[in-house]
C-alpha cells in the first residue's frame, strides 16, 4: 500500500450508503405543481433508499410510488474520509411497547461508518430492527459541544494506548522456519 491510502476490513462496518433523493406527488389538474420534498436518507442500496423516500412521502403528504415521481436519487459522500470526526445522530426506533426518541454520538472517519455503529448498537443495546429505526438528523458535532462519555474520553490529546502483550524476539540461532513438534 502506498503512502496516505488505507483500507477497512469491509467485515467491521456495516456497507451504508447516503443518498439525497429529491421526488413530489405527481401533478393533477387539482394540484398542477405538488410541493417538492428533499430528504437524505441512509440505506444499504439504491433500492431501499427509494423505498424509504416512499414510506417518509407516504406519511408526510399521502403520496404513495404510484402516484409520485423522482425527480432525483444522488449518493452523497464526505469531504474528508480519513479524518476521525465526532458525529451527533437523532433517531426515533419503535419498541415492543412504545416509539422512542434518541441522541445518540458516534466517531468515525465518515458518517456512513458512524450510521453503520448506530445500527449494530440499537440491535444490540435495544434490539431495534432498521426498519423501526428513523435517523431525524446527523450531523459533525465539534469537539466541546460532544454529551456523551465515550466520545469524551476520546479527545484527550495525549491519549496512549498501552502495549498489551510485548513479547521479545528469539535469537537467531534458534530461530526456524519450520519447527517439528515432539509428541
Amino acid at each position: 500500500m502506498g503512502k496516505g491510502t488505507f483500507s477497512i476490513d469491509p467485515s467491521l462496518e456495516a456497507k451504508m450508503h447516503q443518498y439525497q433523493i429529491v421526488g413530489r406527488a405527481a401533478p393533477t389538474n387539482k394540484n398542477p405543481t405538488p410541493k417538492i420534498y428533499r430528504m437524505r436518507i441512509f440505506a444499504r442500496n439504491v433500492v431501499l433508499a427509494k423505498s424509504r423516500f416512499w414510506y417518509f412521502m407516504k406519511r408526510l403528504n399521502k403520496a404513495k410510488k404510484s402516484g409520485g415521481e423522482l425527480l432525483s436519487v444522488n449518493e452523497l459522500f464526505d469531504t474528508s474520509p480519513t479524518k476521525v470526526k465526532n458525529y451527533g445522530i437523532w433517531l426515533r426506533y419503535d419498541s415492543r411497547t412504545n416509539t422512542h426518541n434518541m441522541y445518540k454520538e458516534f466517531r468515525n472517519v465518515n458518517i456512513n461508518g458512524a450510521v453503520g455503529q448506530l445500527y449494530q448498537e440499537m440491535a444490540g443495546r435495544h434490539r431495534a430492527s432498521p426498519g423501526s429505526i428513523q435517523i431525524i438528523h446527523a450531523t459533525t458535532v465539534a469537539d466541546e459541544q460532544c454529551r456523551r462519555d465515550h466520545v469524551l474520553e476520546m479527545h484527550d490529546s495525549k491519549l496512549k494506548f498501552p502495549v498489551v502483550r510485548k513479547i521479545p524476539m528469539a535469537k537467531k540461532k534458534l530461530r526456524t522456519t519450520f519447527k517439528a513438534l515432539c509428541r
